[in-house]
């Protein structure tokens, strides 16, 4: 049985891959799936994500696809805009005909493509917003999300900072939903844990266009001991480039969120500042059957390292088969019934996705920042089990509308 794939480059008309079964016959209807994302925005974060949706979606179709139906994920891209989230998630429901949406990176873009999903009673399998208010004040039966957002994200990060002595502090966050909320969980985390603690300053540079002289000038400024950092990409290059020409991390801690994945530790080369606390993704250091299994496939099919985008996109794609397959059917209600509870095998081992906030329990690492042969790594990193940082069901009744 011969397999065909089929894919487009990324652009206006977005992106069409799928795997079509020939032979005799007709060939069965293909499961349409909408995938959305920040491609243009940030490709450091997104076009290793790709690869891991695609590689996904050649396995499954390999092994017979959904109930002998191949599926097809036909691709948008957002442009970092909510509004155009919005108006290609309509039109693959419209025209495509798109039995679920999957996929964005941004808060506010996730936020905004749950919202199309709940108004249009379609099944969105979230693969990246961070921001808790999806699983939660802004949750919905239609919306499940892969990554674990941020209150984990920062849980992990604030065991690490409570041992610290320093006692002032300052932040450093992108001005939108998930800078925002980052500082916030942050600040009222580490502050219960350590009443002593003194916040000296808050810096929120607008996401993408950091003037990174001012904002390190800002920070000095404020003689911190300690600094909480949520840049990410371009903007914590410039953040390090510039904090280092002025001396800023010198003599001070600082814990990082993101900055140990390979998209945004890897740019930084011999210019990474040892000893950040980080959370990140040590791709080459993980030995368990399952992620050894993965890295060797990614390997041999794109000749590189996965990045934390790889995992996503291919555990996300992996979650739409399980949701699918476990439903049996593309009706909406019969997904959504599904999806409550289904288990899913990913380079991380096995997650579920609880019935009770349809946040999946998808883990992290935690560790430290070093340089080797000129370049950034993580050390001395341990896997966090993301069941053990979520919110309890008590908070989430207490915070989450009923369905």
């Amino acid at each position: 049985m011969a397999i065909r794939s089929v894919s487009a480059a990324l652009g206006a008309m977005g992106v069409v891959a799928s795997c079509l079964f020939s032979g005799p016959g007709r060939a069965a209807e293909p499961i349409k799936v909408g995938e959305i994302n920040s491609y243009s925005t940030l490709p450091a974060f997104t076009l290793p994500y790709r690869n891991g949706w695609q590689m996904a979606l050649e396995e499954i179709n390999a092994a017979g696809g959904i109930n002998g139906r191949p599926v097809e994920v036909i691709s948008r891209d957002d442009n970092g805009k909510p509004g155009d989230a919005v108006t290609v998630a309509n039109e693959l429901l419209s025209r495509e005909n798109v039995s679920l949406l999957m996929g964005t990176f941004f808060s506010h873009i996730g936020l905004a493509v749950s919202d199309v999903a709940k108004q249009r009673k379609v099944l969105f399998v979230a693969a990246e917003p961070l921001t808790d208010a999806m699983t939660m004040e802004q949750g919905h039966r239609y919306t499940f999300r892969l990554r674990p957002p941020t209150r984990p994200q920062v849980a992990v990060l604030v065991e690490e900072a409570a041992k610290l002595p320093a006692k002032r502090w300052a932040t450093v966050a992108p001005n939108y939903e998930y800078g925002q909320s980052s500082v916030a969980v942050f600040k009222a985390m580490l502050s219960a844990r350590r009443p002593d603690i003194q916040w000296v300053d808050e810096q929120w540079p607008a996401q993408g266009k950091i003037d990174a002289g001012a904002t390190v000038q800002a920070l000095a400024r404020a003689q911190p001991e300690a600094i909480f950092n949520v840049t990410f990409g371009p903007d914590l290059i410039k953040l390090i480039r510039e904090g280092n020409t002025r001396g800023l991390f010198e003599g001070k801690a600082v814990v990082s969120m993101l900055t140990g994945e390979p998209e945004y530790l890897d740019p930084l080369g011999a210019e990474t500042v040892p000893g950040w606390i980080i959370t990140g993704y040590p791709a080459a250091q993980i030995d368990t059957p399952e992620h050894k299994a993965f890295l060797k496939a990614y390997q041999a099919k794109y000749g590189e390292l996965p990045k934390l985008g790889s995992i996503v996109g291919y555990s996300t794609m992996k979650s739409v088969a399980a949701i699918l397959a476990k439903a049996g059917s593309t009706d909406t209600e019969k997904l959504v019934a599904a999806a409550a509870g289904v288990k899913v095998a990913t380079p991380f081992g096995e997650i579920t996705y609880r019935p009770e906030d349809h946040q999946s329990t998808l883990g992290l690492f935690v560790g430290k920042t070093a340089v080797k042969d000129g370049k950034g790594v993580m050390v001395d990193w341990t896997y966090k089990r993301g069941e053990d940082y979520l919110p309890g069901l008590a908070e989430v009744k207490a915070r989450r509308p009923a369905d």
